[in-house]
């Protein structure tokens, strides 16, 4: 994808950031809006996003390209539909290390995150460790994906699967303070 140019063009997107610690990036009211609209259409031009926070598009160009360095933008990306693709059937798979395989939560994390069914690893708290979004095809796939990939991991203590009838992302603002 790409970030907004000056102009109304595009330019490529910024190479990956390093790793930033976590924590509140003081924005003001003019990045909010940025945010705002770049969550609402991450296409929009430049010149279009400087109209919409009333800055100069040189301004904007700034201030998004420093958002981006700061961290506050993590990348600008397509929303891809995975049954466009074939692979219609979605779920979440919760899963739980043995205990003594949590000092390698890290590398797992890694290795499910490779994985080409899986489109978003979280590492979460509670009685489970990992929460895997995956797509398959069919019912079928997604056994095999479980059964290969997970159940036969000698890490994995256990696994639960929870298809995913509807996907629905709210489109609000997301830049609020």
């Amino acid at each position: 994808m790409d970030t907004p140019g000056r102009r109304g063009e595009r330019t490529a997107d910024p190479a990956p950031a390093a790793p930033r610690p976590r924590g509140t990036v003081p924005i003001d009211e003019i990045d909010r809006v940025l945010l705002d609209q770049l969550a609402r259409d991450g296409r929009m031009t430049n010149n279009a996003l400087a109209a919409a926070a009333g800055i100069a598009p040189s301004t904007c160009l700034g201030r998004v390209r420093a958002l981006v360095e700061r961290g506050v933008i993590r990348g600008f990306h397509a929303e891809i539909d995975p049954a466009a693709l074939g692979r219609g059937l979605q779920a979440m798979i919760a899963v739980r290390l043995h205990g003594n395989s949590r000092k390698h939560l890290a590398e797992f994390g890694q290795q499910l995150s490779a994985l080409p069914e899986v489109l978003n690893v979280y590492f979460i708290a509670g009685a489970d460790d990992y929460l895997i979004h995956v797509a398959t095809a069919n019912t079928d796939e997604l056994r095999t994906f479980v059964l290969a990939n997970l159940s036969a991991h000698p890490a994995v203590s256990s696994t639960e699967t929870i298809l995913i009838f509807e996907h629905l992302r709210p489109r609000a603002s997301v830049a609020q303070g």
